[in-house]
């Protein structure tokens, strides 16, 4: 299995180790020929303007949207959550809108109101999941063929699978659980 990670900006390092520590081949993607072969892919947490400005810049966009509209898995965190959406609320950045879901960024507020919480994910068992939410996202809205894989207490969505696409408010790659990378290889694998 041979997953790529969006290595423009942000948190992929993170990915791509917790991806090797599951014996995946996992590779950077920066440039569109780099994507041929891939099995899945992964977008980062980040900066979200950064990254969607820097994908469109280098031919990445259009690319990663086709693959993914033509069944390619994806998994995005934070600023790949936010890229996936069909829209976010301020309209900005220009996302890839392949995913049923409207985005709100930064939704709880700047660096310093950044938090960790568990999170109840039945989907991956009764244990809770440890989310670190840095400047996170939330979905607003999600359209039907939308299945929410996790809620805060308050009931705000942070995790959500639309077919073999993967949305995560948090960066599951800043914890030693590997239980969400694990998930995603399963859609990949045509598991789940």
């Amino acid at each position: 299995m041979r997953i790529g990670v969006l290595a423009s900006q942000g948190a992929f390092a993170e990915h791509i180790v917790r991806l090797q520590q599951l014996g995946v081949e996992a590779v950077p993607v920066r440039l569109p020929e780099e994507l041929m072969g891939l099995d899945g892919l992964v977008i980062p947490g980040g900066e979200s303007t950064s990254i969607g400005r820097l994908i469109r810049d280098c031919n990445l966009a259009d690319e990663i949207r086709d693959r993914v509209q033509n069944g390619l898995p994806v998994l995005g965190t934070c600023a790949g959550m936010i890229l996936l959406g069909k829209k976010t609320s301020d309209a900005y950045p220009d996302p890839l809108a392949v995913m049923d879901i409207t985005i709100r960024r930064n939704a709880f507020g700047r660096q310093k109101e950044s938090f960790e919480t568990e999170l109840p994910v039945p989907a991956l068992g009764k244990k809770s999941f440890p989310g670190v939410f840095i400047r996170a996202p939330l979905v607003e809205q999600a359209g039907g063929k939308v299945e929410i894989l996790g809620r805060l207490a308050d009931g705000t969505i942070v995790a959500a699978r639309q077919g073999k696409m993967l949305a995560l408010a948090f960066h599951p790659e800043l914890t030693d659980d590997l239980r969400f990378h694990r998930y995603f290889l399963d859609i990949v694998a045509g598991y789940k």
